[in-house]
C-alpha cells in the first residue's frame, strides 16, 4: 500500500521502525522513496553564511555562539553583490537552491530590507531561495515571502524531552511559533535536527515524531550529524554509530514520504560508503560546497565524482513551477507509512 502522510505518530510506532532488522528497514524506506521520487536524483543546495558569529544564544553544538571560544569571529552582514557572486558560482556548480544563513537570535526589523534585496537578486538568477535567520515575527515572514523567499529553515534540533539539555535561551514553542509564521506566509519549511548530541534512540525517535506531527510535514528535512567543534559544550561527545545514522535517515523517509530528506552537516566526516547507504535509505538532498556556515563540507568536485560513481544526478528546477519540489499531498488516512 502506498505510504501516506500522517501527523499522528506515537513514539512506540517510531521506535518499532528503528527496531526493524537493518535490511528490512532499508528495503521499506527505499520502496517509499521510489513512490514519490526518482531514486537516481538528488536535490542540491548551497549554504552561505551571510552574517557569521556573535550569536547571543547558548546552543551547545554551535561554534557561532558568542559565549564559546571556538575561533569564529563575528562579522557584519555581507553585501548583496558579494552574496550574488557566491550564488552565481553555486549555480554554475549545479546547485538548484541557494540558502543564506545569518547568526541572529532573530533579525531586527531594519535587517529585513537588506536580506530581502539579497533574496530578490538571487531569485532573479533562476535559483530557489532559502534563508535561516533565527526566530521570525509574522510581518517579517510576510516581508521575506514578498521578496521571493521560497524556503525558510528553522530546525527543531532535537526531541522536546532532550531539548533542555542542549538549549536554554529559547523555548521549543518559540521554534514552533516561527514555523507557523513561515507556513502562514506561504513559504515552504525546511526543518530538521541534529543527531549524535548524546541523545538516546528514543529521543532520536522523538525528534522525528515531532517533525512528522507538525501541521504540515517540512518540505525539506535536514538530518545533521553533530560536528564536534572544540570550545563548544558538546566537543568530546561519543560519536553516533554510522548504522544508527542510516536508520535515522530511513525512518525519516518512512514517516515523511514526500519530503526531501537532506544529508546536511557532518558529511565531511562520512565515508563515501556511508553516504551511499544513506541515499539507498531515502536521502535525496545534500548541501554542495566546501563549507556549511562555519564547518567543513565535501567540496564540489568530490561530490560530483561520488555522484558519477553512484549513477546519481542533481535535480533540476521545473520552469513551470520554478521549484524542484513536488507539492506535498496531504491525506487523512491514518495508515502506517511502513
Amino acid at each position: 500500500m502506498p505510504a501516506v502522510i500522517r501527523h499522528d505518530w506515537k513514539r512506540e510506532e517510531v521506535l518499532a521502525l528503528f527496531d526493524l532488522p537493518f535490511p528490512e528497514l532499508l528495503f521499506r524506506a527505499a520502496g517509499v522513496h521510489r513512490e514519490r521520487f526518482d531514486p537516481a536524483e538528488v536535490q542540491v543546495s548551497t549554504l552561505l553564511s551571510v552574517k557569521t558569529g556573535g550569536c547571543p544564544e547558548d546552543c551547545a553544538y554551535c561554534p557561532q555562539a558568542a559565549r564559546y571560544n571556538t575561533g569564529v569571529d563575528a562579522t557584519k552582514l555581507m553585501s548583496t553583490e558579494a552574496v550574488l557572486e557566491k550564488a552565481r558560482a553555486a549555480k554554475a556548480a549545479g546547485a538548484s537552491r541557494f540558502c543564506m544563513g545569518a547568526a541572529w537570535r532573530s533579525p531586527k526589523d531594519r535587517d529585513i530590507p537588506k536580506v530581502a534585496e539579497m533574496i530578490r537578486e538571487v531569485k532573479a538568477l533562476g535559483l530557489e531561495t532559502c534563508a535561516t535567520l533565527g526566530m521570525l515575527k509574522e510581518q517579517q515572514a510576510r516581508d521575506l515571502r514578498a521578496a521571493g523567499l521560497d524556503y525558510y529553515n528553522h530546525n527543531l534540533d532535537t526531541a522536546p524531552d532532550f531539548y533542555g539539555e542542549i538549549i536554554h535561551t529559547r523555548e521549543y514553542q518559540d521554534r514552533l511559533d516561527t514555523l507557523e509564521h513561515v507556513r502562514d506566509a506561504g513559504m515552504k519549511t525546511c526543518c530538521g535536527g541534529i543527531v549524535g548530541m548524546g541523545e538516546s534512540r528514543a529521543q532520536r525517535a522523538g525528534l522525528l515524531q515531532a517533525l512528522a506531527n507538525l501541521p504540515a510535514h517540512p518540505d525539506s528535512v535536514p538530518i545533521n550529524r553533530l560536528v564536534q567543534v572544540e570550545g563548544t559544550p558538546l566537543a568530546g561527545t561519543a560519536l553516533l554509530d554510522p548504522f544508527e545514522f542510516v536508520r535515522t535517515i530511513a525512518v525519516a523517509r518512512l514517516m515523511m514520504p514526500a519530503s526531501m530528506v537532506r544529508l546536511s552537516a557532518g558529511r565531511a566526516e562520512m565515508s563515501e560508503e556511508l553516504q551511499a547507504m544513506c541515499f539507498v535509505a531515502g536521502a535525496n538532498s545534500i548541501f554542495y560546497g566546501e563549507k556549511l556556515l562555519t564547518t567543513g563540507n565535501p567540496d564540489v568536485e568530490a561530490d560530483q565524482a561520488l555522484f558519477a560513481r553512484l549513477g546519481l544526478r542533481p535535480m533540476t528546477i521545473v520552469q513551470e513551477s520554478n521549484t524542484v519540489h513536488a507539492d506535498i499531498v496531504e491525506t487523512a488516512s491514518p495508515a502506517c507509512a511502513a
